[in-house]
């Protein structure tokens, strides 16, 4: 698979199958995690910004340039002073972290600032102009929102971290309260308007907060798809997220145009973040310009700072930030070279180590999510690194909303994010008063440890490894809960699935007294690439058949599917088969996993 959305390698591989439309590759740039699904050409490096006319901004200039001028936390009157003096402007201050957002198209701002008393580092935030925009942002469309017809199926993703059982214990709290800083947020979005919260949203694009309404939303497609992973409502339409129950509000982060996420606009988002009481917030992107950032140089040290020193104040006042891994199939572990930045000009390569950073992602105190692929396998895009890599969760083909009413399957790290975002707004749910460094703390507990494939890249152990982390997580476990004792059954073992032959996988029920139910659930993921060769039946203790699937589908890829079936006939105790019988050549595939629920 192969980078989509942007300059960015990482960003996300995307399937826009918006509903009732045709096939259609978009491609806003500066995303971190979405991978087209089928093999598209790679999308150029973003241009620098073009210049504005004049006539859009009366105090914008060619040539200007964003810097973070850091200092002691607390009011600098001389440092602002100093700024004017050496031929720049104070675009916002962010005075309880000590960091300055200077505008200068002096090529000497930095190094004149570098010498004044009481600055201790200075930054170039870009190497393109601020956009005139800047200074007289517009406000993104408010798309027309197409009707969705009733119907709201668990999509296989969900099910895979057991949000759908979650939900009998809760769907969330409506006081958690989570930041989506992303491109921003279709508010209007049928199955995102009933958790929307306008109060709290906002727009941190050049870096200085605008609330005006609508400025928080969307200017891609990206930040309304993560939205609707968190938390889409259970509303009996679409789609429903993680957490159906929590609030979330939009922080756009991302640029009109370039769709890039510049350092300013992420201490923006996080200070921003934890001063309206947001318990998680997702970030599935990369801070711009820099993939890495290195510091060895003034500039990006300063970047590290900044963004640091905001990731922190947030957390200190009680927010998680959960970000994801990115999708170059790079061992972040492990760095050598980084060819991709700076990705607001023209990207050149360059030999890295691991003290350059992935931000926020490898900032202390972020969750980390890489993603899965099929059940509990590696994503090809995702990236990997032992004692980088926190947890895993779905990022393939995952369908959620995208602005205007509209839905759209998305894969990359960016989707498997989301996922981790929502459950740890479960568990703040369940635990009001947690701390983020318990919710980081159960995140780690409730996953489901995977071993390392046969691949050598993977190192660490099954507990906790490069690909994986301490696994994939568990919405049900997070929330304090367990499968019914004798009720839900699982084999998750794959079983190869050959040309014309018959192959079975086991469950064993104990526990469960007199006969099986009349409404037997029987959920069954084969991965084939032909379902039209496949039959598929339920094999019940004592032998009896009943049949699930016979030669259906033609050639459809897999079959993820919960099967109700009248079993009122059978004990309920003993070992029940699924047995999968492949009628023709050409095409393989395995039994991915399979649950019984009495």
């Amino acid at each position: 698979m192969i980078p989509h959305i942007s300059s960015r390698p990482r960003r996300t591989l995307v399937l826009a199958a918006t509903l009732g439309a045709a096939l259609a590759f978009g491609a806003p740039s500066a995303l971190a995690g979405t991978l087209p699904v089928v093999p598209a050409a790679p999308f150029a490096a973003a241009k620098a910004p073009a210049a504005a006319p004049a006539s859009q901004s009366a105090t914008w200039a060619a040539g200007t340039r964003a810097y973070l001028v850091i200092t002691a936390p607390g009011d600098n009157p001389s440092v602002r002073a100093a700024v004017a003096a050496n031929g720049g402007t104070v675009f916002s201050n962010f005075d309880a972290i000590g960091v300055i957002v200077a505008h200068s198209a002096s090529a000497n701002f930095a190094t004149a600032m570098r010498g004044v008393s009481g600055v201790q580092q200075v930054g170039a935030t870009r190497t393109s102009d601020v956009p005139a925009d800047a200074y007289n942002p517009a406000l993104p469309a408010n798309p027309s929102q197409s009707t969705t017809p009733t119907g709201e199926p668990v999509r296989a993703d969900m099910s895979q971290i057991k949000a759908d059982q979650a939900w009998a214990v809760t769907t969330g709290s409506a006081a958690v309260k989570v930041g989506i800083l992303d491109t921003g947020v279709d508010d209007q979005h049928q199955d995102l308007a009933p958790n929307f919260n306008a109060a709290d949203s906002v727009s941190c694009a050049y870096g200085k907060p605008d609330t005006r309404a609508g400025a928080w939303r969307d200017v891609g497609n990206h930040g309304t798809h993560v939205a609707g992973t968190v938390a889409a409502a259970k509303n009996g339409k679409g789609v429903v997220g993680v957490a159906p129950g929590v609030k979330i509000s939009s922080v756009r982060i991302a640029e009109p145009g370039s769709s890039l996420f510049f350092p300013e606009n992420t201490i923006c988002g996080f200070m921003w973040s934890g001063d309206h009481g947001f318990k998680v917030t997702n970030n599935s992107y990369y801070t711009d310009p820099w993939q890495f950032n290195c510091p060895d140089n003034a500039d990006q040290a300063a970047i590290i700072e900044g963004v640091r020193r905001a990731q922190e104040y947030a957390e200190r006042k009680g927010s998680l930030q959960v970000a994801a891994a990115g999708n170059e199939n790079y061992d972040l572990a492990n760095k050598t070279t980084d060819t991709a930045s700076p990705n607001d000009s023209t990207p050149v390569t360059r030999t890295i180590t691991n003290a350059c950073l992935d931000i926020p992602t490898e900032l202390p105190g972020v969750v980390t999510v890489a993603a899965n692929g099929e059940g509990t396998t590696k994503a090809s895009f995702s990236n990997f690194g032992q004692g980088i890599i926190d947890v895993s969760a779905p990022g393939s083909n995952v369908y959620s909303t995208v602005p205007g009413g509209k839905y759209s399957s998305m894969s990359g790290t960016s989707m498997a994010s989301p996922h981790v975002a929502g459950v740890a707004a479960l568990i703040a749910s369940t635990n009001p008063g947690i701390t983020p460094a318990q919710i980081r703390e159960k995140l780690a507990l409730q996953a489901n440890d995977i071993a390392c494939p046969s691949d050598s890249r993977c190192t660490g152990t099954t507990a906790n490894n490069g690909f994986f982390g301490e696994g994939q997580v568990d919405a049900l476990k997070a929330v304090g809960a367990t499968p019914p004792p004798g009720k839900f059954f699982e084999n998750a073992g794959d079983v190869a699935i050959g040309d014309n032959t018959t192959v079975e996988s086991p469950i064993t029920v104990t526990g469960v007294t007199g006969n099986a139910p009349a409404t037997l659930k029987v959920g069954v993921k084969i991965v084939h690439t032909y379902i039209g060769d496949l039959k598929v039946d339920l094999i019940a203790p004592d032998g009896s058949i009943y049949t699930l699937h016979n030669r259906a589908g033609g050639s459809a890829d897999n079959i993820d599917q919960v099967y109700t079936v009248n079993a009122s006939s059978e004990a309920a105790a003993g070992t029940w088969k699924l047995r999968v019988n492949d009628n023709y050549r050409g095409d393989t595939g395995r039994i991915d996993a399979w649950n019984l629920t009495f």
